[in-house]
């Protein structure tokens, strides 16, 4: 189990580690961490296989031949380094993210965007997450929108909430990146272009 210090008194994302496994397992590699107990500090190992050298122009023609295959994602957070981490983790699986920071910036995003999935935090200034997913839905374009509430509210009564106000899921902070790729799969993908 995971317990943050308090050494510095600056939050974490909770994203980092994650993030770095992830790229890691993408070139087939692992991370693996040893500690000696509390205080006395933890060792990250990354194992990367080597490979040989790879006719770079035979990569570019198989990259520029394959079909875009994810979603349009808007992400909507005000923790703004949390936003970014998931959009890049989100593009790693071929999917194309935005991001805004409030609820007004995601409503004209998603107005110009047309995302086919939006990730909407809850707790936002100005126009909450509720809010959000309600005008979403009130426009033409935003009744087929896949809305995922990601939040760290998860109580039964802050579920239902979401599903009262358009949400068609609710996921808990922090989300694990593999069950938020199944979803996606699950709601099929973008038209290829």
């Amino acid at each position: 189990m995971f317990a943050r210090g308090s050494a510095n008194g600056q939050d974490g994302l909770g994203v980092g580690l994650t993030l770095a496994r992830h790229l890691a397992e993408l070139h087939g590699g692992s991370i693996e961490v040893v500690s000696e107990g509390i205080g006395r500090g933890s060792e990250f190992r990354v194992h990367l296989p080597i490979v040989a050298a790879i006719d770079r122009s035979a990569v570019a023609g198989a990259v520029a031949a394959e079909p875009y295959a994810g979603h349009r994602i808007l992400i909507v957070d005000d923790n703004r380094d949390a936003a970014d981490a998931l959009a890049s983790l989100l593009e790693l699986e071929g999917n194309e993210a935005h991001v805004a920071h409030d609820g007004l910036s995601a409503l004209e995003g998603a107005a110009a965007l047309r995302p086919e999935v939006m990730l909407v935090d809850i707790g936002l200034p100005g126009l909450n997450g509720y809010e959000v997913a309600g005008r979403v839905r009130a426009e033409p374009w935003g009744t087929d929108v896949l809305l995922l509430a990601l939040t760290g509210w998860g109580h039964p009564e802050d579920r239902a909430r979401s599903m009262e106000a358009g949400f068609d899921y609710h996921l808990v902070k922090p989300v694990e990146l593999a069950a938020l790729t199944e979803l996606l799969a699950r709601h099929g993908s973008a038209p290829t272009v």
